[in-house]
């Protein structure tokens, strides 16, 4: 088994890598990250790839574990909302994580009011336990 992160580029990311790498220590399995990128270029990709490290290690720096073992999924996706929450589902079901960790954005009454979050439909569809960070205030 795993513990999975869905990462993208917002502050977030780095909180719910973090919180994937403890969690990955804690159930002494893997973390597996998951990013979606609008195609599979190589280049693109090498960049993404890359980045996408320097973030993890960063994150297991700040939580001192830095002999978690990791790697990275990048999954073609696009960009729309539905495509990029049923692109990281799809990535799930196929790794069956322990658990699958995300970060959210603090929300203001009204937005929270409107459906079609990548994060909402990852907590209404996903077939594993969720768990979300949020950034402090």
């Amino acid at each position: 088994m795993s513990v999975a992160v869905a990462h993208h580029g917002r502050s977030s990311s780095a909180l719910a890598l973090q919180e994937g790498a403890r969690q990955a220590a804690y159930r002494g399995t893997d973390l597996v990250v998951i990013h979606v990128v609008e195609s599979l270029d190589n280049d693109i990709a090498e960049a993404n790839r890359a980045g996408i490290s320097d973030a993890v290690e960063a994150a297991l720096a700040a939580v001192a574990l830095p002999d978690v073992r990791w790697d990275v999924r990048l999954v073609p996706g696009g960009r729309d909302i539905a495509d990029v929450s049923e692109a990281i589902l799809a990535t799930v079901r196929e790794l069956g994580p322990d658990v699958l960790v995300i970060g959210a954005r603090r929300r203001s009454p009204m937005g929270k009011a409107f459906l079609g979050s990548v994060a909402q439909n990852l907590i209404l569809d996903a077939d594993v336990p969720i768990l979300v960070v949020k950034s402090p205030r």
